[in-house]
Formats: C-alpha cells, structure tokens, sequence
C-alpha cells in the first residue's frame, strides 16, 4: 500500500524495524519536502515486498557500475517521473537510502546517490565513498556521496 511522505509530521510509518527508524523516517522526509519545494511532487513509497522490479533496477546499476552489493534490507522504494529525469529511492533498514537521477534525454546527467541517516555506520559495501555532511531540520546530520553513472538503463 502507498504512503505519501507528510514532511511537516515526520512518522516512521514502514520503516518500524530500522533501528534508527527516527532518522531514517527524517532523511525520508527531507526527500518530500525537497520535492515538494522544487516540483510540487506529492512524495509517495511503497514497501519494498510491492516493488520489487524497482529494488532489482536500482541493485542492477549499483552492480553493474561499482559491483556493489548491499547487504542490508530494503523497506520502501518510490519511482516517478518529473522534467524528464527519472527519480528512483530505496530505503533500507540500516538507515541508507538511495537514489538514482536518470535523465531521459541527456546521458550526462546520471548519478547514484547514497545518503545515511544519523547514527548509522558507513555500510562496508561504501567504505570506498568519501561522505559529505548536511544539516537537515527533518534528518539531524545527513552524510551524503554519490557517482555517476556510464552506462544505459
């Protein structure tokens, strides 16, 4: 079943069994609000067990590209379409989330992104990612990398 991210009452509805579900439903909101602010885009996940053609689209490109595997488990993804760029999330239980950026009409402007929720360690699968940090009202401290991406998907 859907839910649509609210980013003014952060709820941990869906990810219940992370053990930093706070921040990860924060570092969720902060996506919402950001789409929202920007597009105008209603935010909506839904858990992973209904979606997983989407988990298998975002483990393939992390694969292929970087020969990551991530050991942790996804809980939600979200998929959608805005000013030709394909957005794709997965959260998992650790407190990561991902996001692939895919460009429909210019191959130069790809990018997978990794974000990781206040109190969480860098998944070993990322130990080779120097990470970023961001204040974020909703999510605290927000560590961030990404890379680009080379080939079509």
């Amino acid at each position: 079943m859907a839910y649509v991210v609210d980013f003014r009452n952060v709820s941990t509805v869906g990810l219940e069994s992370s053990p930093v579900a706070q921040a990860l439903a924060g570092l969720r909101a902060n996506e919402a609000r950001y789409f929202w602010n920007k597009y105008k885009h209603q935010f909506t996940t839904v858990p992973a067990g209904e979606s997983q053609a989407v988990i298998d689209y975002v483990h393939r490109i992390l694969k292929e590209e970087r020969g990551i595997e991530l050991a942790a488990r996804p809980l939600e993804t979200s998929q959608f379409q805005v000013d030709n760029i394909l957005w794709t999330f997965v959260f998992y239980e650790d407190g990561l989330a991902v996001n692939v950026m895919y460009t429909l009409d210019d191959a130069k402007r790809r990018a997978v992104g990794f974000k990781l929720s206040e109190g969480m360690d860098v998944p070993a699968e990322l130990s080779k990612f120097k990470f970023a940090r961001q204040k974020s009202a909703l999510a605290g401290t927000i560590r961030g990398s990404f890379f680009v991406i080379k080939g079509e998907y």
